[in-house]
């Protein structure tokens, strides 16, 4: 048993001298393009999800029933309004 683990670690370093740097000089350079790329990639994606969570395919589609229903009460009460008599300019 302890031959064949030997034999496997001496294999190690000839196996591992064939991957990354030791075989391409240009290994990190690809690397952290790939990365980048990717995390460009997951950065875009989550703006896209985030609008489309917000504003939905269309303007309904994935507002809910209470922003609905507060939006109605602001209208009726007149919250948020900007005051167009002159006091306040």
């Amino acid at each position: 048993m302890i031959p064949v683990i030997g034999a496997l670690m001496n294999l190690l370093p000839s196996i591992s001298g064939q991957l990354g740097p030791n075989y391409d000089p240009l290994f990190y350079d690809v690397m952290i393009y790939i990365f980048g790329t990717i995390m460009f990639t997951v950065f875009l994606l989550g703006i896209i999800a985030f609008w489309l969570r917000v504003h939905g395919w269309a303007y309904k589609d994935n507002r809910e029933r209470w922003i609905d229903e507060l939006d109605r009460h602001f209208e009726r009460e007149g919250i948020g309004l900007i005051p167009d008599n002159g006091k306040y300019w």
